[in-house]
């Protein structure tokens, strides 16, 4: 089984080892994941948040340093969503692409949310780049 998914993207005229370096760090997560605005603290090394849900788990998954920023996110619940995030080499700058997967139950205008919500993060993660 798949879901479907939709792919964003930001340039950054940025180097990609810049990019991967600011972003594949979790306690920089605050200044551009706005889910995670409020902050987020190692305890113990795993990087948590807090949600209106309870705590939850960051996980970089990797590996980082080829520009793999994948990260899992593990809910209270214990349900684990998968987000694919890539830093690509696009000339002298790069190119972040989050995929978005539609799972099970989510509305279209629930997935509609989802992607302006990471459009958001990634323009912030621009500004924050080259600001």
């Amino acid at each position: 089984m798949t879901w479907p998914a939709r792919h964003l993207s930001r340039s950054i005229a940025r180097p990609p080892r810049d990019v991967i370096a600011f972003a594949g760090d979790p306690a920089n997560l605050p200044r551009w994941a706005a889910g995670l605005s409020s902050g987020i603290r190692n305890d113990g090394g795993r990087w948590l948040a807090d949600s209106p849900l309870g705590d939850i788990e960051v996980a970089f998954v990797g590996p980082i340093e080829a520009g793999v920023l994948d990260h899992d996110v593990r809910l209270p619940d214990g349900t684990v969503v998968h987000n694919p995030l890539r830093i690509l080499r696009n000339d002298g700058g790069s190119e972040v692409v989050f995929t978005l997967y539609r799972r099970d139950g989510v509305t279209d205008a629930e997935f509609d949310e989802d992607a302006a919500a990471i459009e958001s993060d990634l323009e912030a993660l621009e500004a924050v780049m080259t600001g």
